[in-house]
């Protein structure tokens, strides 16, 4: 009966990935709306039957290691699935990189229940810091990440001091003038290059191999843009670690209570300024890591990539993977920018698409897709 049970599980797992691939690859509208369906339909099914959702829930408890495994292997391989077709790599790696701003911007939205709309400056800070001293100081890349991430978590921290005067909407239209100004800051600067940019951004090299080079490895030669993939999937990796220490720490307990009820916080003991300016940072340090690695895989950089619609996007991945469920938000960055990209007619229409995204999602699931499920320990 176990082995039944497991050969059923990992069966649907298997074909839970079989529809991701087929919906990357397929180029006809039909076809991308058929798998798409499929999945959809899987995932209904899930949430429709009780009984399916506990089968699959206590499978993953007995077969944990072998199904993240199994993932892993698929997470992996796809580069090398996907080697004749460059751009499909180069969108997952773009769904890499918001999702490491939207597991940051989760801990303010999702844990503390701070609406913020600075995504685009952070992205931004964390971008023209590693390109100013990668082009006119030549600091390698593994150095400048870090750095990036200090320099944006710094912003963050002055940027959350006068925040802490406002609350609800007025916090959120705080953080949406500061984008906007350093969008305009960004395009009127000589030294940040004004609306052209900077260019000229090397790209990052790991002992002797350069990321502008394809992968070549057991006769297979991957395209560049693989290198990028793979960091970006090491990079979200250890925001999710980090997500998890925070969830289960007294930081994430804090951020949640904070969350509830802010008063009832505040007479347990909790530091309710410290707490909030640290999500702040936290998240803006984690922006500031993605923007220098979007300047280093670009090459070249302008305000255009930094402007407010990379916030609204942001907080609708947020919005619909689920509030305050890192998983949630690593799926909702996989729906929220590769199902643009497959269905290109309506790119005219992305911004307003979203806008009405968030306002369903709010009226009809107001914790996203995929709910924060109940901490348990040991």
């Amino acid at each position: 009966m176990k082995v039944l049970e497991a050969i059923a599980f990992f069966g649907v797992e298997i074909v839970f990935f079989l529809l991701v691939f087929l919906f990357l690859v397929f180029e006809k509208t039909l076809s991308i709306f058929g798998a798409l369906a499929a999945l959809v339909a899987l995932s209904l099914l899930v949430g429709r039957f009780p009984v399916l959702h506990q089968f699959l829930k206590r499978g993953f408890s007995a077969y944990k290691i072998p199904s993240i495994l199994l993932g892993l292997l698929f997470i992996l391989v796809l580069p090398i699935l996907l080697k004749e077709r460059p751009y499909h790599i180069f969108i997952l790696f773009n769904a890499g990189l918001f999702a490491l701003l939207a597991l940051g911007l989760n801990w303010q939205i999702g844990s503390t229940n701070i609406v913020n709309f600075a995504t685009g400056a952070s992205f931004a800070t964390g971008a023209y810091t590693a390109a100013l001293l990668a082009v006119h100081l030549e600091w390698p890349f593994w150095v400048l990440l870090p750095i990036s991430g200090l320099a944006a978590a710094t912003i963050g921290f002055i940027l959350g001091l006068p925040c802490m005067k406002t609350k609800t909407y007025y916090l959120s239209l705080v953080t949406m003038a500061f984008t906007i100004i350093v969008y305009l800051i960004l395009n009127n600067l000589d030294f940040t290059g004004g609306p052209d940019g900077i260019s000229g951004i090397p790209f990052p090299s790991l002992g002797f191999h350069s990321f502008g080079s394809p992968i070549r490895l057991w006769g297979l030669e991957i395209p560049f843009q693989a290198n990028f993939y793979y960091l970006v999937v090491v990079l979200v990796a250890i925001t999710f670690l980090v997500d998890q220490r925070f969830r289960y720490s007294r930081i994430g307990l804090a951020w949640n209570a904070i969350r509830n009820d802010e008063i009832a916080a505040s007479c347990q003991g909790i530091d309710i300024l410290y707490y909030k300016v640290l999500s702040f940072s936290a998240n803006f340090f984690f922006d500031g890591i993605s923007g220098a690695l979007f300047a280093f895989s670009m090459g070249h950089i302008s305000p255009e990539s930094f402007s407010f619609n990379v916030s609204v996007t942001v907080v609708a991945i947020v919005i619909v993977g689920g509030l305050d469920n890192p998983v949630g938000v690593l799926l909702g960055s996989f729906l929220m920018i590769i199902i643009p990209e497959k269905f290109q007619v309506f790119q005219d229409y992305r911004m307003l698409i979203f806008g009405l995204i968030i306002l369903l999602m709010l009226r009809l699931r107001p914790k996203g897709l995929f709910p924060p499920s109940v901490r348990t320990y040991g």
